[in-house]
């Protein structure tokens, strides 16, 4: 088997776990064969936003087809 990794961000007005959980659930809705999901970092946008920005870095893994 080989796999590929690819870094994603979510982003969320409520929390980090919001954050994570939209980039994990796009990385399910358009990747095939995901197989784990590492949350690296985790940031807020406070500069340009009305109110915080929640940010999650997540590195998504998913086996590549033969």
């Amino acid at each position: 088997m080989v796999f590929k990794k690819i870094t994603l961000i979510g982003t969320s007005s409520e929390s980090f776990d919001a954050a994570a959980d939209d980039a994990i659930d796009r990385a399910e809705a358009t990747l095939e064969n995901v197989h784990w999901i590492e949350v690296d970092e985790l940031g807020v946008e406070v500069a340009s936003a009305d109110d915080r920005e929640y940010q999650a870095e997540v590195t998504v893994a998913f086996q590549l087809e033969d």
